[in-house]
């Protein structure tokens, strides 16, 4: 099963950019330290070279523990677990054990960071708003208050009735 698995998944992992050189090493030193039989000293070496760029060296790896056996392939997946769950969970095996496909995953995931900058601005620019009403006071907003009425026509009708609520008050003053 998990031979099957990872040469699924040997395609996702090599391609994936959060695997760097530093992961990929701790995945390397696991196997090493705590299955040696799975991954002697002089194999981790040879995967630890830094003169072989780190998707030939994963690469190399992932071919080396499916032919070590299906026990190699399962210590591999926990390792990759225990050290980088985010792309643990985001397999193509894993997407498809819960469901959903790689595609809708990614399409899940842009969709949250496209929220993000939307959402920031929106609160960025009330604080904005509502430090400039701070800053000018009543006093000085009087003969802006005309041009603060105007900002009112492109807001919700919550915050354009307490916009103009406040033009007339300063004007009344």
């Amino acid at each position: 099963i998990f031979q099957d698995q990872l040469a699924e998944d040997s395609t996702f992992l090599k391609a994936d950019h959060r695997l760097d050189t530093e992961l990929v090493d701790k995945l390397i030193l696991q196997l090493n330290r705590i299955y040696p039989q799975i991954l002697t000293d002089k194999e981790a070496s040879r995967f630890r070279n830094l003169d072989v760029p780190t998707s030939v060296r994963l690469g190399e790896l992932l071919t080396h523990l499916q032919s070590k056996g299906e026990e190699a392939c399962r210590e591999f997946y926990r390792a990759l677990h225990l050290h980088v769950e985010e792309v643990y969970y985001s397999l193509p095996t894993r997407l498809r054990l819960r469901g959903m496909s790689q595609q809708q995953y990614f399409t899940h995931l842009n969709n949250k960071k496209l929220h993000w900058p939307s959402f920031f601005i929106g609160c960025f620019g009330i604080v904005l708003g509502l430090a400039l009403i701070y800053y000018y006071g009543e006093a000085k907003l009087t003969g802006g208050s005309r041009a603060l009425g105007m900002a009112a026509l492109g807001l919700k009708k919550k915050a354009q009735e307490v916009l103009i609520w406040y033009t007339e008050e300063t004007l009344k003053k």
